[in-house]
C-alpha cells in the first residue's frame, strides 16, 4: 500500500483554489486594459463644421411684401334648410368664418327662418374604412 501524504480533499481544495486565483487574474488584466485605455482620436474628416448660416431679413421691407394681402379667418362650412318668399323649401352648404356671418348672408339672399348647422371636420373614427 501507498503512503500518501496530501489527502483527496486537500488536493481537491487547492484546485479549486488554483482555478479561482487564475480566473481572478485573467479579470484583472481584461479590467486595467479596458479601463485604462484611451479612445482613438477621430479622424478629421468625420468632425462636423457647423455650417455659417446669414437670414436676409432686410427682404420684410421690400414693397412686394408689404402690399401683399393677408390671410382671412378661417372659413367654416355650414348647412341651411330655409324658406324663400315664395314659400318653396331651400337647402344647401355655404363657407361662412361664423354662424351668424353665414345667416346674416342667408337672409340677406332673402331666405326666411333659416336653419343653419356646422359641418363637422373629420370622421368619428379614423381608423374605419371609406
Amino acid at each position: 500500500m501507498t503512503i500518501v501524504f496530501v489527502s483527496p480533499k486537500q488536493r481537491q481544495k487547492m484546485f479549486f483554489l488554483g482555478i479561482t486565483i487564475l480566473f481572478l487574474l485573467v479579470l484583472s488584466v481584461i479590467g486595467t486594459l479596458v479601463f485604462f485605455s484611451k479612445p482613438k482620436p477621430a479622424p478629421a474628416e468625420q468632425i462636423f463644421i457647423k455650417p455659417e448660416i446669414k437670414i436676409n431679413f432686410e427682404i420684410l421691407d421690400l414693397e412686394q411684401v408689404k402690399g401683399s394681402l393677408l390671410m382671412g379667418r378661417v372659413q367654416k362650412e355650414f348647412t341651411y334648410q330655409s324658406l324663400t318668399d315664395k314659400g318653396v323649401k331651400k337647402s344647401g352648404t355655404i363657407f361662412a368664418a361664423s354662424m351668424d356671418e353665414a345667416k346674416k348672408t342667408l337672409e340677406d339672399s332673402g331666405l326666411l327662418s333659416v336653419i343653419l348647422e356646422e359641418v363637422l371636420i373629420g370622421r368619428e373614427n379614423p381608423f374605419t374604412p371609406y
